[in-house]
């Protein structure tokens, strides 16, 4: 069902066979030997392939060569040599496709890769016939300098196909190196040694090419390999992360439903219990005799607030988490909506005789807000520099513009302040700073949360800045796009509501509280960003 937090359970199967080959793969690359049996096959294989695309190569190769012999000499032994070599090439072309076509087993690599070896073997004999003839015909070093131009083409050829397939080219070069030695030697002829010479020097220069050629498919592998097992680790991070996601999906859901199921079923009797405790609080239906069961009941008044205000912050930040907090934006502006706050927190300021300084830049424009979410967002910062403020302390409230063109709202006091480590605990979701745990006035945790949630839902910004011993400063920042173009106030219309509230302040804030504020306190920061 839907609202049952079901886990599927063969997931974890099915990663667990990728993670073991994962973690297998690994061993073998950091404590396996230096090739690992898969690099020998994954070599096989590039050698067969070498061999089939290069089939056609080699023996127009001898055809040319036996031509050209017969030019210079009438050998017959040329044919022959010619038929034996193509028949030795076709055996190795026959045997690669034929190992193409098998399926990799345990003794796959070595015992094909011996057989290859054999055959090159044979591939070595047959060169090593040609370079040992001689032509008896011809005048000069024409011959020599032939064979020994056949020779390297022929030892380049097998260079280039044999270099995944190691010691091939040994048994390849080997015999055809003996022949031309012992030709030399028996000869003493200058051309013979010349071209034994310039063979060994070529073929030492194409071993040492095939070498470094085979090193380098080597690490080309172990990289291939290496971004194999990245590409699974990879998967399985992936499948991993959407099993967690689906898991906190259904975890959000659920508990979005016991929110609201909760909200329900302890709203219904906490107006019950708010109810009648103000009805018997005011003893609207006669006298209480004993003091402590009106001081008992007034508890259970404001004990009855306090849950019902946390679970209102409780629904409100679920609701901006879950994307379901919903603007109802009209034009409005944050002077008014924050003269109304501070007139809502004015008694309880004076009781602990806190002056609240407004300083509030003439002509701002309206701002396009939701006002009931503004209320709330300065309502939390107003509560809150009241109840850390001590007594005798200020509070000032500033209004202006930002340097973005934008507008910005911030209360400072200067009541004991946070640490600069602890401010990223205060912005956490029920996260209170080492004075709020001493404080007796200790809240829920979620008023600056819920003020960083909407005015991020407003595409603006809160900005917290607190020191030790110098007080607290949170700024409510509404950028630019949010600023309405200045127009002329209708007559009859704003002037009356805006004194009527500047009346309502003049009124709120008029008893007891001292005049001329003598400059008040400076913001941590002169213009905020």
């Amino acid at each position: 069902m839907t609202d049952k937090n079901i886990v599927d359970r063969s997931r974890i199967h099915k990663n667990a066979a990728v993670i073991k080959t994962v973690r297998a793969t690994r061993e073998r690359l950091q404590h396996g030997r230096e090739i690992s049996p898969v690099f020998d096959f994954e070599l096989i294989r590039l050698h067969i392939n070498a061999v089939l695309q290069g089939a056609a190569a080699v023996p127009i190769l001898v055809i040319f060569a036996a031509v050209g012999g017969l030019w210079f000499d009438e050998a017959i032994w040329l044919l022959a040599w010619a038929l034996l070599t193509m028949f030795v090439y076709a055996g190795l072309v026959l045997m690669a496709r034929r190992a193409s076509q098998r399926q990799s087993d345990e003794d796959f690599t070595n015992r094909w890769r011996w057989r290859f070896l054999a055959i090159y073997a044979a591939i070595g004999l047959c060169w090593a016939l040609f370079a040992y003839q001689s032509c008896t015909t011809c005048q000069g070093d024409t011959f020599v300098f032939y064979k020994s131009a056949v020779l390297l083409i022929a030892l380049a050829a097998t260079a280039m196909t044999t270099f995944a397939l190691r010691f091939a080219l040994y048994f390849a070069v080997v015999p055809t190196v003996i022949a031309l030695a012992l030709r030399a030697g028996i000869s003493r002829d200058a051309a013979d040694i010349s071209v034994l010479a310039m063979i060994s020097a070529a073929a030492l220069f194409f071993i040492f090419m095939a070498q470094r050629l085979y090193t380098t498919n080597i690490k080309m592998l172990g990289f291939q390999t290496e971004k194999d097992d990245l590409i699974a680790e990879l998967e399985v991070a992936k499948s991993v992360s959407d099993e967690a996601r689906r898991r906190a999906e259904e975890s959000n859901l659920a508990k979005s439903r016991f929110l609201a199921s909760m909200s329900h079923e302890l709203r219904t009797p906490l107006n019950a219990i708010l109810g009648f405790s103000e009805v018997m609080s005011g003893e609207v239906l006669g006298p209480i005799a004993n003091e402590s069961y009106k001081e008992y009941v007034g508890d259970i008044h404001r004990s009855g607030q306090h849950l019902l205000n946390l679970i209102n912050e409780i629904l409100d930040l679920s609701r901006i988490e879950a994307g379901r907090y919903d603007l109802n934006e009209n034009a409005l502006a944050l002077s008014d909506i924050a003269e109304d706050c501070i007139g809502l927190v004015q008694l309880k300021a004076r009781s602990k005789n806190i002056r609240i300084q407004e300083v509030f830049e003439q002509g701002l424009p309206l701002v396009w807000a939701d006002e009931k979410s503004m209320r709330q967002v300065i309502l939390n910062l107003l509560s809150n520099a009241v109840k850390f403020t001590p007594p005798g302390g200020e509070i000032r409230v500033t209004l202006g513009w930002t340097a973005g063109g934008g507008q910005y709202l911030a209360i400072k006091d200067n009541g004991p302040g946070i640490a600069e480590e602890e401010i990223p605990v205060v912005l956490a979701a029920f996260g209170q700073g080492s004075i709020a745990i001493k404080s007796a006035e200790q809240g829920t945790g979620l008023g600056l949360p819920i003020v960083q949630a909407i005015l991020a839902k407003h595409g603006g910004e809160f900005v917290f800045k607190s020191k030790l011993r110098e007080g607290t400063e949170g700024i409510a920042i509404l950028p630019r796009e949010r600023v309405l173009e200045s127009m002329a106030p209708v007559e009859g219309m704003a002037g009356a509501d805006q004194k009527k509230k500047r009346a309502f302040r003049r009124a709120s804030s008029s008893s007891g509280m001292p005049g001329g504020l003598g400059g008040g306190i400076q913001p941590l920061a002169d213009t905020p960003a």
